[in-house]
């Protein structure tokens, strides 16, 4: 009698620990225990622990509810200026909801991974090229905003959406290239230019400053000479000053005594043109030599009865610029 009752309890033991076995379940400090009896969902979601169900009656499902970090994988788009890019971004979410994140969809990861493809398709058809490039945390914020909208009813929650990398053609690389060259170009060239000008204002100081001390040009002179000497070479170059040349061409120049006037310059007259005439003096005509002769003879006393026959009239001669000269062999006219 006391055999089976031993072999009794024996036995209600095994099936006591077997049971226990079978029914007992350890749901982690990070996870979330759904039960499910008979398919249907319980209200209460295990914590993290030890935990038991009813074998053959319970299910129990594990949620983890860590970030879980999923790179999204790259997607081919044309921007809004008709850019071809390729861009790849990395999503980090959780689940807040443990009962929604298993009854509501059927595989949580995979709906999260294939909206955030959509989403980031989505957002490379609405940006620019520059926007893509510089101005990513308005990106980041716009996919995390499209992806969060449908993952609220699955129980999840988009933490983080970041894009990592813009592919762009090996001809836009070359383009940007340029353009950045042109740009950082220009901005030396500027930076050049102001400082010229700053170096010219600096100099038209010192200039004026020399200005005053002459001495102070002669030791600048000095300087440069020296600093040119420093040099272990075998040319020696000697600045010439200016001043010294000026004085040379002034010294050059013909001077005429105070109080004497030049006689003032009479431009010549082009070959084949005549000289100007001079309306203040008067012009005397002059006659011709056989004229001079006869006014000379009748003038003086005749030997004889003889009478010599008068002179022919002569028309005025006309004006002429200047007076023209004697024939070769004629006397000249007396002036009385």
């Amino acid at each position: 009698m006391v055999q089976v009752l031993l072999t009794a309890l024996v036995v209600v033991a095994l099936a006591g620990v077997a049971y226990t076995v079978a029914a007992a379940r350890v749901v982690k400090q990070y996870e979330r225990g759904v039960v499910l009896r008979f398919g249907r969902l319980r209200n209460d979601v295990r914590g993290p622990g030890f935990t038991m169900v009813l074998p053959g009656v319970d299910r129990l499902r594990k949620v983890n509810m860590q970030i879980v970090t999923m790179p999204v994988p790259a997607q081919d788009g044309i921007t809004r200026d008709n850019v071809t890019v390729r861009v790849d971004a990395v999503i980090y979410f959780k689940v807040v909801d443990a009962s929604s994140a298993i009854v509501e969809v059927e595989d949580y990861r995979f709906a999260v991974s294939q909206m955030a493809q959509t989403s980031l398709r989505s957002i490379i058809g609405k940006s620019d090229l520059d926007d893509l490039l510089s101005n990513r945390e308005k990106l980041n914020q716009g996919l995390e905003l499209m992806i969060d909208s449908p993952a609220v009813g699955w129980g999840v929650q988009i933490d983080r959406v970041e894009i990592k990398d813009v592919s762009l053609p090996e001809t836009m690389k070359r383009s940007m290239a340029r353009q950045a060259e042109a740009d950082r170009e220009r901005r030396a060239r500027v930076i050049n230019a102001d400082a010229e000008l700053q170096a010219s204002k600096k100099l038209s100081q010192a200039a004026a400053e020399m200005s005053s001390q002459p001495a102070a040009l002669q030791l600048r002179l000095l300087q440069t000479v020296v600093a040119v000497a420093a040099e272990k070479n075998s040319t020696l170059v000697l600045p010439f000053p200016v001043e010294l040349l000026r004085f040379l061409e002034r010294a050059q120049q013909p001077t005429t005594p105070e109080g004497v006037e030049s006689p003032p310059q009479v431009p010549k007259a082009p070959a084949g043109t005549a000289p100007p005439v001079d309306s203040a003096e008067p012009v005397e005509p002059v006659q011709p030599a056989e004229s001079a002769e006869a006014a000379s003879s009748s003038t003086s006393p005749s030997p004889g009865p003889a009478r010599t026959a008068p002179a022919p009239k002569q028309a005025p001669a006309a004006a002429s610029p200047r007076p023209r000269p004697a024939p070769t062999g004629s006397k000249p006219l007396a002036r009385h």
